[in-house]
């Protein structure tokens, strides 16, 4: 399998999703909960962009030169989640590619007990951290979705839904994310969403 390729504007987005989510943190005061050891996060599938995947691909690569046996055990538990879901799946499970549209829908049937590859289940906290894909960002803090605001169901106890407004993480307002997929598309690069096993398991 050959290396993704990770386009150099993704560092701007990590940026611009990293400052969002500290400011979030800071007007969400006391009602966000997320703190490191909390997993609420980490179980259950769902769909990530291919620049997430070349993101954590490029994470990966690099734990391998640091910590060899910490890759080693993501790469193990990523190929395991893979065997565990592949007869399932509902895109192909060969190159874990799901259809363009409803990738999200698709999975909700999915298993919420499964835990994501690169959560460390001794510690309970991510190796792959700073590599992780949008939707891991992003999850906390308010953020708008088609309901309404989608906020983590540990978070915001005693909060009105004003209080709750006020906190809304703004999630790439000038969607770099998708100009940056569609340069990973360009370059021939796959084109789909996958999830995060597949993206860790070659």
């Amino acid at each position: 399998m050959h290396k993704p390729y990770l386009p150099k504007g993704d560092q701007k987005l990590v940026q611009i999703l990293d400052a969002a989510l500290a400011d979030a943190t800071r007007r969400s005061g006391e009602w966000l909960v997320c703190r490191s050891g909390c997993t609420q996060c980490c179980m259950g599938v769902f769909a990530i962009s291919q620049l997430d995947a070349a993101r954590l691909h490029d994470g990966l690569a690099g734990l391998s030169l640091r910590d060899p046996q910490r890759a080693k055990a993501v790469r193990e538990r990523a190929r395991e989640a893979v065997a565990r879901l592949s007869s399932v799946f509902p895109g192909d499970p060969g190159d874990g590619i799901l259809p363009v549209e409803d990738a999200e829908r698709l999975l909700e049937d999915l298993d919420d007990d499964e835990p994501c590859p690169a959560l460390d289940p001794a510690t309970g906290t991510c190796d792959l951290y700073s590599w992780r894909p949008v939707p891991c960002r992003a999850f906390g803090p308010p953020v708008g979705c088609e309901e309404g605001l989608g906020v983590c169901e540990l978070c915001f106890h005693g909060a009105t839904d004003d209080e709750i407004r006020a906190c809304e993480m703004e999630v790439d307002p000038d969607d770099l994310e998708a100009d940056l997929v569609k340069e990973i598309e360009a370059g021939g690069g796959p084109t789909g969403k996958t999830i995060v096993a597949f993206a860790l398991a070659d």
